[in-house]
């Protein structure tokens, strides 16, 4: 039977969906210690996937890949962390830390003397 069409090959946008998922998942190896490595690797894994998340396809379900990879979430959020603070951590434990910050700066304005009393 006679091809009517050709192959359908993979869009780019994709092929760096691809790409971006199989990084974030050797992120999750590393991370897991699951293989040995070297920081070195580590470091490298980390500016590549960097780039692919800043050139990450519109297209892409960014939201259901951070879900997959946990460690792949929190270098999306320290890399925006400057426009939009801790934008994927839970809001609960964000505010648990806030406050628990604030009483041990609390703590330690409070004179040597106060805390005899």
């Amino acid at each position: 039977m006679p091809r009517t069409s050709l192959p359908v090959a993979p869009s780019p946008s994709s092929f760096k969906a691809s790409i971006l998922e199989t990084l974030a998942h050797q992120l999750e190896v590393f991370e897991d210690n699951r293989r040995p490595f070297h920081a070195d690797q580590y470091r490298a894994l980390v500016a590549r996937l960097g780039a692919a998340l800043r050139e990450a396809p519109a297209d892409l379900d960014l939201d259901a890949l951070l879900a997959s990879f946990p460690a792949t979430a929190q270098l999306y959020e320290n890399m925006n962390y400057a426009v939009a603070g801790l934008c994927r951590s839970p809001l609960e434990a964000s505010l648990m830390a806030e406050l628990q910050a604030r009483q041990v700066m609390s703590q330690a304005r409070r004179p040597a003397d106060a805390s005899r009393d």
